[in-house]
Protein backbone atom coordinates (compact mmCIF):
# COMPACT_ATOMS: atom_id res chain seq x y z
CA UNK A 1 0.00 0.00 0.00
CA UNK A 2 1.41 3.54 -0.84
CA UNK A 3 2.55 5.21 2.02
CA UNK A 4 -0.46 8.08 1.18
CA UNK A 5 -3.24 5.77 1.24
CA UNK A 6 -2.19 3.90 4.35
CA UNK A 7 -1.95 7.58 6.17
CA UNK A 8 -5.29 7.90 4.80
CA UNK A 9 -6.44 4.25 6.37
CA UNK A 10 -5.21 5.70 9.53
CA UNK A 11 -6.86 8.82 9.76
CA UNK A 12 -10.40 8.04 8.85
CA UNK A 13 -10.23 5.60 11.73
CA UNK A 14 -8.64 7.51 14.14
CA UNK A 15 -11.48 10.56 13.48
CA UNK A 16 -14.41 7.90 14.74
CA UNK A 17 -12.30 6.65 17.52
CA UNK A 18 -11.65 10.57 18.61
CA UNK A 19 -15.61 11.31 18.75
CA UNK A 20 -16.24 8.09 20.65
CA UNK A 21 -13.51 9.16 23.46
CA UNK A 22 -15.25 12.61 23.74
CA UNK A 23 -18.21 11.25 24.22
CA UNK A 24 -17.39 9.14 26.74
CA UNK A 25 -15.65 11.60 28.88
CA UNK A 26 -18.91 13.62 28.58
CA UNK A 27 -20.72 11.36 29.66
CA UNK A 28 -18.46 10.69 32.57
CA UNK A 29 -19.81 14.28 34.13
CA UNK A 30 -23.08 12.24 34.78
CA UNK A 31 -22.74 10.26 38.05
CA UNK A 32 -24.84 6.65 36.92
CA UNK A 33 -26.46 8.68 33.96
CA UNK A 34 -27.35 11.20 36.12
CA UNK A 35 -27.07 14.94 36.59
CA UNK A 36 -24.09 15.42 39.50
CA UNK A 37 -25.55 17.66 42.24
CA UNK A 38 -22.33 18.91 42.99
CA UNK A 39 -18.94 19.19 40.99
CA UNK A 40 -17.30 17.20 44.29
CA UNK A 41 -19.66 14.26 43.22
CA UNK A 42 -18.03 13.63 39.95
CA UNK A 43 -14.47 11.67 40.63
CA UNK A 44 -11.39 13.73 39.79
CA UNK A 45 -10.20 11.96 36.97
CA UNK A 46 -13.09 13.08 34.77
CA UNK A 47 -11.24 16.51 35.10
CA UNK A 48 -8.61 15.88 33.44
CA UNK A 49 -10.47 15.68 30.25
CA UNK A 50 -8.35 12.41 29.37
CA UNK A 51 -11.02 11.68 26.36
CA UNK A 52 -11.98 15.37 25.23
CA UNK A 53 -8.81 17.03 25.19
CA UNK A 54 -5.98 13.76 25.34
CA UNK A 55 -7.83 11.49 23.18
CA UNK A 56 -10.18 13.94 21.55
CA UNK A 57 -8.78 17.53 20.51
CA UNK A 58 -5.33 16.42 20.01
CA UNK A 59 -6.08 13.36 17.84
CA UNK A 60 -8.39 15.46 15.21
CA UNK A 61 -4.97 17.47 14.41
CA UNK A 62 -3.19 14.10 13.41
CA UNK A 63 -6.39 12.56 11.81
CA UNK A 64 -6.76 15.61 9.51
CA UNK A 65 -3.12 15.94 8.29
CA UNK A 66 -3.18 11.70 7.52
CA UNK A 67 -5.97 12.30 5.51
CA UNK A 68 -4.81 15.07 4.12
CA UNK A 69 -1.63 13.32 2.96
CA UNK A 70 -2.35 11.05 -0.66
CA UNK A 71 -2.78 14.17 -2.37
CA UNK A 72 -0.29 16.89 -0.36
CA UNK A 73 3.07 17.11 -1.93
CA UNK A 74 3.72 20.62 -0.18
CA UNK A 75 3.62 22.70 -3.06
CA UNK A 76 5.44 20.36 -5.15
CA UNK A 77 8.53 21.83 -2.47
CA UNK A 78 9.36 24.21 -5.21
CA UNK A 79 8.33 22.24 -8.27
CA UNK A 80 9.63 19.26 -6.82
CA UNK A 81 7.08 16.89 -6.28
CA UNK A 82 8.98 13.91 -4.95
CA UNK A 83 10.55 16.29 -2.61
CA UNK A 84 7.43 17.54 -1.56
CA UNK A 85 5.42 14.29 -0.98
CA UNK A 86 8.40 13.40 1.65
CA UNK A 87 8.46 16.75 3.73
CA UNK A 88 4.32 15.97 3.60
CA UNK A 89 5.17 12.64 5.21
CA UNK A 90 7.85 13.90 7.22
CA UNK A 91 5.40 16.63 9.00
CA UNK A 92 2.81 13.61 9.31
CA UNK A 93 5.36 11.96 12.01
CA UNK A 94 5.73 15.12 14.04
CA UNK A 95 1.67 15.51 14.44
CA UNK A 96 1.77 11.34 15.30
CA UNK A 97 4.10 12.07 17.87
CA UNK A 98 1.55 14.58 18.81
CA UNK A 99 -1.15 12.09 18.52
CA UNK A 100 0.44 9.25 20.83
CA UNK A 101 1.74 11.94 23.65
CA UNK A 102 -3.16 12.88 23.58
CA UNK A 103 -3.61 9.00 23.45
CA UNK A 104 -0.82 7.82 26.04
CA UNK A 105 -2.30 10.78 28.51
CA UNK A 106 -5.61 9.55 28.07
CA UNK A 107 -4.63 5.63 28.79
CA UNK A 108 -2.78 7.13 32.06
CA UNK A 109 -5.51 8.80 33.56
CA UNK A 110 -8.27 6.03 32.75
CA UNK A 111 -5.92 3.19 33.93
CA UNK A 112 -5.60 5.60 36.97
CA UNK A 113 -9.35 6.19 37.23
CA UNK A 114 -10.20 2.32 37.19
CA UNK A 115 -7.60 1.34 39.83
CA UNK A 116 -8.92 4.20 41.92
CA UNK A 117 -12.29 3.61 41.50
CA UNK A 118 -15.61 6.11 41.94
CA UNK A 119 -16.24 8.45 44.10
CA UNK A 120 -19.30 7.70 45.67
CA UNK A 121 -21.82 8.18 48.90
CA UNK A 122 -21.45 5.11 50.81
CA UNK A 123 -24.74 6.27 53.42
CA UNK A 124 -22.35 8.66 55.39
CA UNK A 125 -20.27 10.58 53.26
CA UNK A 126 -18.54 10.86 49.99
CA UNK A 127 -15.61 9.01 49.65
CA UNK A 128 -13.23 6.79 47.24
CA UNK A 129 -14.22 3.68 49.26
CA UNK A 130 -11.87 1.35 46.89
CA UNK A 131 -7.88 1.15 46.87
CA UNK A 132 -6.13 0.03 44.21
CA UNK A 133 -8.47 -1.65 42.28
CA UNK A 134 -9.74 -3.95 45.25
CA UNK A 135 -13.13 -3.94 44.17
CA UNK A 136 -12.69 -5.13 40.58
CA UNK A 137 -12.66 -8.94 41.57
CA UNK A 138 -14.89 -8.36 44.29
CA UNK A 139 -18.10 -7.61 42.92
CA UNK A 140 -19.55 -7.57 46.32
CA UNK A 141 -17.77 -4.21 47.11
CA UNK A 142 -19.49 -2.47 45.08
CA UNK A 143 -22.31 -1.94 47.46
CA UNK A 144 -20.33 0.40 49.29
CA UNK A 145 -21.52 2.89 47.09
CA UNK A 146 -25.15 3.47 47.86
CA UNK A 147 -25.58 6.51 45.39
CA UNK A 148 -25.47 7.18 42.36
CA UNK A 149 -26.81 4.42 41.47
CA UNK A 150 -24.51 1.87 39.10
CA UNK A 151 -22.36 4.54 39.84
CA UNK A 152 -19.18 1.15 39.68
CA UNK A 153 -20.25 -0.31 36.36
CA UNK A 154 -20.57 3.46 34.92
CA UNK A 155 -17.18 4.48 35.84
CA UNK A 156 -15.80 1.02 35.11
CA UNK A 157 -17.63 0.90 31.43
CA UNK A 158 -16.34 3.94 30.11
CA UNK A 159 -13.08 3.95 31.56
CA UNK A 160 -12.52 0.86 29.88
CA UNK A 161 -13.48 2.47 26.98
CA UNK A 162 -11.54 5.03 26.85
CA UNK A 163 -8.40 2.68 27.68
CA UNK A 164 -8.96 0.95 25.11
CA UNK A 165 -9.55 3.37 22.31
CA UNK A 166 -6.92 5.48 23.65
CA UNK A 167 -4.45 2.48 23.31
CA UNK A 168 -5.60 2.07 19.58
CA UNK A 169 -4.68 5.44 19.05
CA UNK A 170 -1.23 4.75 20.22
CA UNK A 171 -1.06 1.90 18.40
CA UNK A 172 -2.21 3.30 15.06
CA UNK A 173 -0.01 6.92 15.52
CA UNK A 174 3.08 4.67 16.28
CA UNK A 175 1.86 3.08 12.57
CA UNK A 176 2.38 5.91 10.94
CA UNK A 177 5.01 6.89 12.49
CA UNK A 178 6.52 3.97 10.87
CA UNK A 179 5.06 4.72 7.70
CA UNK A 180 6.08 8.28 7.80
CA UNK A 181 9.40 7.49 7.87
CA UNK A 182 9.21 5.20 4.47
CA UNK A 183 7.28 7.78 2.88
CA UNK A 184 10.47 10.45 3.63
CA UNK A 185 12.57 8.24 2.64
CA UNK A 186 10.78 6.85 -0.51
CA UNK A 187 8.33 9.01 -0.96
CA UNK A 188 4.67 7.75 -2.21
CA UNK A 189 3.83 5.11 -4.48
CA UNK A 190 5.72 6.40 -7.95
CA UNK A 191 8.75 6.85 -5.99
CA UNK A 192 9.13 3.62 -4.33
CA UNK A 193 8.14 1.85 -7.50
CA UNK A 194 5.20 0.75 -5.59
CA UNK A 195 1.55 0.58 -6.63
CA UNK A 196 2.35 0.39 -10.63
CA UNK A 197 4.96 3.48 -10.56
CA UNK A 198 7.75 3.31 -13.03
CA UNK A 199 10.70 3.68 -9.99
CA UNK A 200 12.23 7.05 -8.60
CA UNK A 201 11.05 10.35 -9.49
Amino acid sequence: MCTGSCAKCLGTTLIPLAVLCTVANILLFFPGGKVAEKNEHITDEVWYFGGILGSGVLMIFPALVFLGLKNNDCCGCCGNESCGKRFAMFSSIIFAAVGVVGAGYCFVVSAVAINKGPICYNGIQWLYPFKDGDYLGDQKMWDLCQSPANIVPWHLTLFALLLVMSGIQAVLCGIQVVNGLFGTICGDCRCCGCCGGDGPV
